[in-house]
Formats: C-alpha cells, structure tokens, sequence
C-alpha cells in the first residue's frame, strides 16, 4: 500500500459526517457494529453521531442525535442488544416523518446513513435516499434550510448491516445476531436433554423464525433432534405417521429421549400453521409418550454476543464506513455482509427483492423455489439434516466396505459431532464403520471396535473426544498399522485432528512406496483449537476454544474496570498460530495481541506501554493485552508483564493470567457442531466415491495424490486438497500454514484499539451482485 493510500484512508472522511442508528428487532452484536463504525469513522477524520432509538430519533431529532465519541462506545462490545435503543417507528413511514428526519439530519451536515437492521428497515432507508432531492426540495421551499445548506447535502449515501437473529437475509451468509441465538437455543437444548434422559420424555421445543426456518434446521442439526419443522419445507401429507414411526424407532434403538424443533412459522403443505401443541397432542394420543412443550421466546434475543457476532458485527461496520466514504451519488444503496470468511458489498434492493421472493414462493406455496432462493448453505443443512434423521440405516450385518474413523493430536471441541456423523452416514451408505481408539497408537495396537447406530448416540453436544486422541505419529508403526489395515479389512480412513492428523497424513502417503496396505483412501478433517492445519480456513474446535477465551476476558475487564488503572496480560494457546490471539483480541477489544507471525520488537512494546499511558489519561482506565503462547521466545508472558509493571509504575498496575488447557475443553459452540456434521458428511460422500473409483478384483488399490486429501474450507466452498500438495503451503518448523487469511484483520484491531496505523484499503470488497453470487455461493 502506498504512503498515498494511507492518508487517503486517514482523510477519507475530514468534512464528512456519518450517522449510525439501529433498527427493528434487538441483535446481539449490534453494539460490536455500532462501536466499530463509530471507531472507524472517527479514525478516517470524519464526525460521528449516535440516533438513538432508531428511525424515531431520527424523525424527533433534538437529544436523540447526539455526537458520538473514542470514548462513548467503550464497554460496548460485550453487551446484547443495542446500547443506542430500537423502536419500531410509525412515523418514518409517512412521507411528513421523513421530511422531518431530513430536516434533522441536513442541519447538522449528515450525509451518511448507516442502518443496522433487518430487511424492513433497509427498505425504508432506500426509500428515504430515493425521495433525499425533493425532500430537499420541499425544505428549501418552506424556507426550513437554506440554498446553501441544500446544496451542502446534496445527496444521501446508505449503507445498510443487517442484524437480524432469523438469519432472514438473503445475500448474507450470516446476519449479525444468528449466531448468538444459536448459542441461546443450544445451551437450553443441552439443559433439556439431561432432565429428558432422566424421565424418557419428548421435548417439543419451539424456536424463532416467523418465515425462516434457518433457527431451527440448525440446531436440529446441532442437537440431532429427531425431526424440525421449518416453513421452507413443510412435511409430507402423512407426517404424523411418520413422525410416530421416526420417534418410536429412536426409543427402540435405546434412545431415552426424543427432541423435536419446530419454528414458529412452521406450516404443513396447504399453508396451516403447525403449533407446537399440535405435535405435542399428537405424540401423547398415539404414543403415550410424556412429552412437554418449551418456548424459547424472547431469551433468543438476549445475552451477551458470541465471538463470531463480535468479529462480523467488527468487520462489518468497518467494511460499512469504507463504503459510505468511498459512495458516489452513482452508487446503489448497499449491504456489507459476510460470504464465507470475505467481506461483500451487495445491492441494497437486490438482497431485499430476493428475500421478498422468498416470502412471496411460500406464500404460493412454490416451497421448492423458496429452498433454492435461500441459497446453498441453507440446501446444504437441509439435505445433512434430512439424511441423518430420515434415512433409515440399513439391517444387514457384514457392508458394503469397511472404513475406519479415529481422532489424533489434541482434543478439540466438535471432534465427537464430526464421528457421529462420520459413522451414520457411513452405516447409511451401507458400509460397516469402525472406530479406532487413541490415534495412530491405537491403529498400531489394534485398539479397534466396529461402531453400530446408537454407539455415537448424543455425542454432537459432548466436548473433548471420546475415542481418545493422541499425537503419536505414524511412522515409527507403518509396520504394526499395515497389519491392523489388513486383519480388519480397512478400505478407507477418516482422520479428525490437528497439525499431526496433517503430518500424519503425509507419512502413510510415503508409507505407500514401502507397504502396499496403505494404498487406501484417507482423508483429513481439521480439528483443532489452534487453527493451524493447512488447506482450511477454519478448523473444528477453533470457534469454541474463541469463546471461552472471550467470556475469560469480559470477566477481566470487568474486574480492571473496577479497580481502574490496571492492565491484564492474558496468555492464549495455539502453537505459534495467532489466530486465536488475534480473534480473541477483535472479540473482546484488546489494546494489543502479539502473535508469531507479526515480529515485534522492544520498539513495539515501549509504544504499547506508552499508548496504555495515554488511555489511562481518558476515562477508559483499564488495559487488555492478549499473548500468543509461542510468539517470542525472549519476550515471554513474564517478561512483559515485568516490563509493563516497570514501566507503568505510578500510572497503573499489571496482572497476568495464562488460560491453559480450558480453551480445549467445553461444550462445542453451535458453529463447531454444525461445521463438524458437515464436513463428517462431506467426507464420507468422497470417501463412498473414492473406494468406488479404486477397487479392483475385490480389493481396494489407491495410489494417486488425489487419494489422500485435507477436506477444507477455503474462501466460500468446502474442498478437498491433496495433502502431498499442501506441502509447499506449510511451515513445518513451526507448525502453521505460509499464508493465512485472518492476518488481514489484524489493521482492524489496531485501529479499534486506537492506534494511528495505515489502514490497508487494497483488499477491498467490491459490490457484487446477489445473482451471480447464488452459483458461487459457500457449499457449507
């Protein structure tokens, strides 16, 4: 980036102002979104202003527009709901509430909107943008502004952030607030299940979601439940029948518990609504089973935000100020959203035309073109969910192949999700699946057990990993693994872990020169709280270990808040992998992440204590730094909080904290359970076809680069990458891959943490458009 981009980002916005309101329904992450545009907007030289109480502050004015500071939006992060107030605003909707709002905005020289909100909120902003001229107009004429005033503002540029916790928005791959919810839902479906088992009972649970279904397909995903009922896809005519037999075939399996996920919109196939008490008067008539009905309601809503609604409501509402600033009177009205990990920009009316289209093809009961609009991602749960709940396994005993699953490296949360679904939707394929029991050791010694249906029963929500994992490598065994492969006939292998589930990969690839027993398919799921396999962007247990990092830190800040004046050093894990550090640094408003991939020197550090001096001067009188456990060898955790309680003497005091090994522990999030059944599934369709391709006379012979993969997520699709390719990607010494997307993010942190850095402006999201994005969509 030149010198002359940089000052072009620090004085995009001198002389311009920019307004931020939130609108609709509650979100969490809402406040990440407000305090980030606030941030980034006064970084770039532009004025800021909070509307609080949504479009009805902008239509009273007066107190409800007030000047936004560094300051005012500290604290924020960790907060649900929204700080600056929602209403919903009847006003706006006339054309006289809008001309009031002009009124208010013109005189206080705001040309830019940013809407947080969901997709009615957005369509009232474009509506006030399209009328903005003779608004003015009209102002001028009554006399209300003057000529110059009008000319001053002469057009309106909209930028709009959808937080909605339904997941409603077409274009987006996640709307701020979904994740959250998820996260509420999941945590009560966990709680459900104890007592459920306790009694045998079934649970009738109904979640949000009027006309989207996103709510419930996930956590029926998430939770294993028996059946969901969405309004994108309303049940066959004998559903009850069904039904019944779906619920008594999970009892007869040895199951003590039933879930069923109903959304609130759910309807059946003529358009009537199917209420939760329906199912529940159905299952007690004709089973007799003790069932009960929980609404979630409003508890959806509420909470803190989860680490990924703080990131993406973060990078959202910097994406959403580049926008704005950089907005010609040409420019559509538009959306910054999320596709995979990338930052889009989309046509404001686009999005909200094609959510319309939705509403509209269920409404004429056009349900499959309702599937489709709503994109890839949601299909792609659909058919996962569809196949792990309704498909019934087959009886016969021997199979089709054999595959074996086995876990190896570290525990990581979502490891146990990734075999259940690894081993039903082996047994559904008609294969006879094996489990393998602590890693490659457990492959040598034969610590080896076939695994029927029930065997992974209840494993999606359990943290940890239950076969057992070790990092042993292969090599030192190829001799006593080639013998296993072949004494239980294994065709296949799925190998879930971290670094050493890679490298192990690697050594049964050259194992293939010397036994010919290894000449058998595998493939590799990333798993593991570091982050740091290569050929994925996101590994399973990564989200989870973010979390818990986030809820240590809240706490902190929580605890320096109060004694004023003090700074915590906090110790992350992931190797010499920042990526922890760093999210956890976005997600919780860090002053300052070292991290191994970023060098830093004593230089580094003086400018950090000095800026902690500064901060103490304001009203912010605390301090958070979060270190990577391997960043520098020299400058450990204990060096820097010596240095810092040297160097802060007087001004503040320094405690440390190092989290150690409760980030691999915990319940895995709503993110790693969903990811981990994906990618279970992925892998076994590959696997299917890959034991297909190479079996010859009765056995299987697989020796191409393409017969041994790492199945990941790159950008916006799930793919399979030969390991032997990944090769030239990977820093073996120390363990991570050469290129990694997330250090992107970190200008972001820096500039929310109010250092005067250049904010790289080159890798920008350009606006796309929802169409062409449909058939390149995430196939997660």
């Amino acid at each position: 980036m030149t010198h002359e981009e940089h000052h072009a980002a620090k004085t995009l916005g001198i002389g311009k102002a920019i307004a931020v309101l939130t609108s609709g329904g509650d979100a969490q992450g809402m406040n990440a979104a407000v305090r980030a545009v606030v941030r980034v907007g006064i970084f770039t030289g532009a004025r800021v202003f909070f509307v609080h109480e949504g479009y009805q502050g902008l239509v009273d004015g007066g107190e409800h527009i007030r000047e936004a500071t560094w300051e005012s939006v500290s604290m924020m992060l960790q907060l649900g709901g929204t700080v600056i107030g929602s209403a919903r605003c009847k006003d706006f909707r006339e054309r006289e509430g809008r001309l009031r709002a002009a009124h208010n905005l013109v005189k206080r020289g705001i040309t830019n909107l940013c809407v947080i909100g969901g997709d009615g909120s957005l369509t009232g902003a474009d509506t006030f943008r399209s009328e903005w001229s003779d608004l003015l107009n009209d102002l001028q004429k009554s006399g209300k502004i003057t000529a110059e005033e009008a000319s001053k503002s002469s057009f309106l540029n909209i930028v709009g952030l959808v937080g909605s916790i339904d997941n409603d928005f077409c274009g987006t791959d996640m709307t701020i607030g979904t994740d959250s919810a998820l996260h509420r839902i999941v945590e009560i479906v966990d709680a459900i299940t104890t007592t459920a088992q306790s009694h045998q009972r079934t649970f009738v649970l109904e979640v949000m979601g009027r006309h989207c279904g996103y709510l419930a397909l996930v956590t029926s995903l998430s939770c294993g439940a028996d059946w969901v009922f969405i309004p994108e896809c309303p049940p066959d005519d004998d559903w009850e029948e069904h039904l019944c037999r779906r619920l008594t075939e999970t009892r007869t399996r040895g199951s003590r518990l039933n879930i069923i996920i109903v959304a609130e919109g759910a309807i059946d196939k003529n358009g009537k609504p199917i209420t939760s008490e329906d199912i529940k008067n159905l299952v007690v008539k004709r089973l007799g089973y003790d069932t009960r009905v929980t609404v979630l309601g409003h508890v959806q809503r509420g909470g803190t935000p989860s680490a990924f609604d703080r990131i993406l409501g973060s990078r959202m509402g910097v994406e959403a100020v580049m926008a704005l600033l950089e907005g010609t009177p040409d420019t559509p009205a538009c959306v910054v959203s999320l596709s995979g990990n990338q930052a889009v920009r989309l046509p404001l009316m686009e999005c909200v035309q094609v959510t319309k289209d939705v509403t509209k093809a269920m409404d004429e009961k056009r349900f499959d073109e309702a599937m489709k609009l709503r994109g890839r991602s949601f299909m792609n749960n659909w058919e996962v969910y569809k196949l792990l709940a309704h498909v019934r396994p087959p009886v016969s005993k021997g199979g089709l192949h054999t595959v074996a699953v086995m876990n190896v490296g570290a525990p990581a949360a979502g490891m146990n999700a990734a075999v259940r679904s690894t081993v039903r939707i082996g047994l559904i394929q008609g294969n006879r699946v094996l489990v393998v029991h602590d890693g490659f050791e457990g492959l040598a010694k034969g610590q080896i057990e076939e695994a029927g249906w029930s065997y992974v029963g209840g494993w999606t929500g359990q943290g940890g990993s239950k076969l057992g994992t070790k990092r042993t490598l292969p090599k030192k065994n190829l001799e006593q693994i080639s013998a296993n492969i072949t004494k239980f006939n294994i065709q296949g292998l799925v190998i879930i872990g971290g670094f050493e589930a890679y490298t192990g990969g690697l050594e049964l690839m050259e194992g293939r020169k010397l036994f010919d027993e290894l000449c058998i398919p595998f493939v590799v799921i990333p798993a593991t709280v570091s982050n740091n396999v290569p050929g994925s962007d996101f590994s399973i247990g990564a989200d989870t270990a973010l979390n818990t990092i986030c809820t240590t830190c809240d706490r902190i800040k929580q605890s320096a808040a109060g004694t004023k004046r003090r700074v915590f050093i906090i110790e992350t894990m992931g190797g010499y992998c920042g990526y922890l550090a760093t999210m956890a640094g976005l997600a919780a408003g860090a002053d300052a992440a070292y991290i191994f991939e970023e060098p830093f020197t004593i230089r580094d550090l003086q400018a950090n204590v000095e800026h902690l001096v500064q901060k103490m001067k304001t009203t912010v009188k605390r301090g958070l730094v979060l270190r990577n456990e391997k960043c520098n060898e020299n400058y450990t955790t204990d060096f820097i909080f010596n240095l810092y309680s040297e160097e802060g003497k007087g001004i503040f005091d320094s405690r440390k904290n190092v989290l150690g090994h409760m980030q691999q522990g915990g319940s895995p999030t709503p993110f790693d359970r969903n990811f981990a059944t994906k990618m279970g599934a992925k892998a076994m369709n590959w696997m299917f076809g890959k034991i297909k391709e190479s079996y010859r006379n009765g056995r299987i012979f697989a020796n191409s680069p393409d017969s041994g993969c790492v199945l990941g997520m790159r950008k916006r699709a799930l793919v399979f990458q030969p390991v032997t390719e990944l090769k030239d990607q990977t820093d073996f010494d120390h363990r991570i891959p050469k290129e990694q997307w997330w250090l992107k993010l970190r200008p972001i942190l820096k500039i929310l943490a109010k250092y005067e850095i250049e904010l790289d402006t080159s890798e920008h999201a350009h606006l796309e458009h929802i169409s062409r994005k449909r058939s390149g969509e995430a196939t997660v």
